[in-house]
This record gives structure tokens, sequence and C-alpha cells, in this order.
């Protein structure tokens, strides 16, 4: 698999020359790296051309790497239903250069985008409605940068008692817990609710 997906890489590097950045593969996947200001090109010739037809769009997502002077990474997934085929595209900003939006190229990609405005507060330039889509109105700061603070913060929410929309300082529902995935379930030092079913299906078994 590794072999024909580094083979897939090949060819889209050659046939889109500096356009790309770079290729890897990676647990079974292919990522392209695109320069920033082509990726409406390369996402139109990798919907068009008859040898790939990623023609959908599954997902458009963001990653913060704030240590990097280009410190966001938008990544776009592609399914090509045709040839059975998956494609991870890749480019990098920072916080204040705006990608190329490609709602003309996939129209699925407004509300990803959006998303990515609202969370990351990457811009799309040329995107059609660029305004928030998962927070409040009036919210202030992106929540998904990994330097946004987890207090001194307001919500919405509705309130059935008062009928009627209030805001209140965001409040963390459960402590911060750390886990080592190490530990067994025989390791639980309690039983699990419903054992006790089992405990009394086990004693009456062999019983006439």
């Amino acid at each position: 698999m590794d072999d024909e997906l580094n083979k897939l890489g090949s060819d889209l590097s050659r046939k889109l020359g500096s356009k790309l950045t770079g290729f890897a593969v990676n647990h079974g996947e292919l990522t392209i790296e695109v320069a920033r200001n082509q990726i409406k090109d390369v996402m139109t010739f990798l919907r068009d051309d008859e040898a790939y037809r990623f023609g959908c769009l599954v997902d458009i997502c963001g990653v913060d790497y704030p240590e990097r002077e280009e410190r966001f990474d938008i990544v776009y997934h592609l399914l090509s239903p045709w040839k059975n085929l998956r494609l991870r595209v890749r480019v990098t900003t920072d916080a204040v250069t705006a990608v190329p939006s490609i709602v003309e190229v996939f129209p699925a990609a407004n509300w990803f985008e959006r998303e990515a405005f609202d969370l990351y507060g990457v811009e799309f330039e040329g995107h059609p409605d660029l305004r928030r889509i998962l927070t409040d109105y009036g919210f202030e700061g992106h929540p998904l940068r990994k330097d946004f603070p987890l207090t001194g913060f307001v919500e919405l929410r509705y309130d059935d008692e008062q009928k009627k929309v209030v805001y209140e300082p965001v409040q963390l529902m459960q402590d911060y817990r750390d886990f080592d995935y190490l530990s067994p379930w025989e390791g639980m030092g309690t039983a699990i609710p419903g054992d006790e079913k089992a405990s009394v299906v086990e004693e009456g078994e062999g019983k006439s």
C-alpha cells in the first residue's frame, strides 16, 4: 500500500510541479504539501483530472503549532469514490495571512472554512460569507488556539427558570484528569454497574 501511495505522490508532484512543496506517506495515508497561494488551482486539478477524480471533499480542519512562524495547518481531506483513493492536502499560514477559499471548487467547503475561521481565526480570501458558525454572538477569541485561556470568558445559554438567554462565566465541568492507559479492567477497585446481574446468573447455573 505504501508503495502505491508513494507512486501517487510522485505522480502528483511531477504533474503539479512547484505548486507542491512536498509529500509524505505515514500510517498508510498520503499527505501532499501545497503552496498556500496555489491551493485553489491544486484542488481544481484534483477534482477534474480523470486519473484521480477527487470529487468529494470530506472535511477541512485546522491544527495549531504556536511555536512555528506559520503556526496553522489547514488540512483538507479528499475522497475519490471512482478510484477508491483518499488524499490529505495541507497548507500552512500565520495568524494574519488569509488562505484562498475553495468554495468555488467545492461548495461544501463553505461551512468548513467558516468553522476554521471561528475556532482558529484563519481567514479565507474570497469566501462569500465568512462569519462565525459555532460560537456565540459577540464571542471574542478563537477557542481551538492553544494559547486560548480556559478562564475569563463568558458563555451563552438559555435559562429555563428565567425563561431567557443569559451570559455567565465559563465553567469547566470536571477537573483535568491524567490517564496513563496502562491499568487493565481487572485493576478497578469497584464493580462495574451491572456486574451484580452476572453474579446472580453464575450462582444459579446448574440448578433445576
